[in-house]
């Protein structure tokens, strides 16, 4: 598994299935060690990584709660001790529920937030420090169509995706000088398996709206822009939200 990350390490949250497993089998087959992240499904991650192992790379997987500052603080020693630091942070933990507006309550708006906005600051946060005494990095944020189009009961996702891009903009330009890069990359509709909570696939992201390529993304269509935002190749791009929907919607 020699390629252009070799020497890297990636962290990639949300790891344990759908794209997030997709990120981190990607980023591993191009050279990288990957810490393989998840809140609470150990064995899923664990799989992760023992795949990624047993094909030649190297990973570890590390449980916890993005939204926790102890628990991310506790892995980024845990990962400062055992590899030296991280190059790479791909934050794509986030949670999916479908409420109607005026049926939600603070609470569930805050577990949203909490997750994917929160969860990305404070892993930034923790993890900048060691992207800027290894040379600079590369974060990749998971965002969404949904933040651009507009989806009826899903407003809490649709706020928190938005918070992501403004987020990536900012620390892409604190961060530039000092040699790192922070992008968002926005999926449309993706073929991937969804849990109950998450409903089903809202419709205004579906052939109704007029997908122009008439199909889902497979996960690997995620990863692999990812990849480039992570490697050399998208060395000069930063601060950027990348869409990639087949066209469902047009910037």
């Amino acid at each position: 598994m020699a390629g252009t990350l070799t020497g890297k390490v990636a962290l990639v949250t949300g790891a344990g299935k759908n794209i997030g497993r997709a990120i981190a089998l990607t980023l591993a087959r191009d050279g990288a060690t990957v810490v393989v992240n998840g809140r609470s499904d150990a064995a899923a991650i664990a799989a992760v990584a023992s795949e990624i192992n047993a094909a030649g790379g190297k990973a570890i997987a590390l449980r916890a709660d993005v939204s926790n500052e102890d628990a991310v603080a506790a892995m980024a020693a845990a990962v400062a001790k055992q590899l030296g630091g991280v190059d790479i942070l791909v934050c794509n933990a986030g949670l999916r529920r479908q409420t109607a507006f005026l049926d939600m309550s603070l609470a569930e708006w805050r577990e949203i937030l909490s997750v994917a906005l929160d969860g990305a600051f404070i892993l930034s946060r923790a993890f900048l420090p060691q992207m800027v005494a290894r040379g600079g990095g590369s974060i990749i944020a998971l965002s969404g169509i949904s933040t651009h189009v507009g989806t009826p009961n899903r407003a809490h996702v649709s706020a928190s995706k938005s918070g992501l891009e403004g987020l990536m903009r900012a620390v892409a330009v604190e961060f530039g000088p000092q040699g790192v890069r922070a992008n968002c990359v926005a999926p449309g509709a993706v073929d991937t398996t969804r849990g109950a909570s998450a409903g089903a696939m809202p419709n205004s992201l579906g052939r109704d709206q007029g997908i122009p390529q008439r199909r889902k993304a497979d996960v690997q269509e995620i990863a692999d822009v990812v990849r480039l935002l992570a490697g050399p190749e998208g060395g000069y791009i930063t601060g950027q939200t990348i869409h990639v929907n087949g066209g469902a919607f047009l910037t």
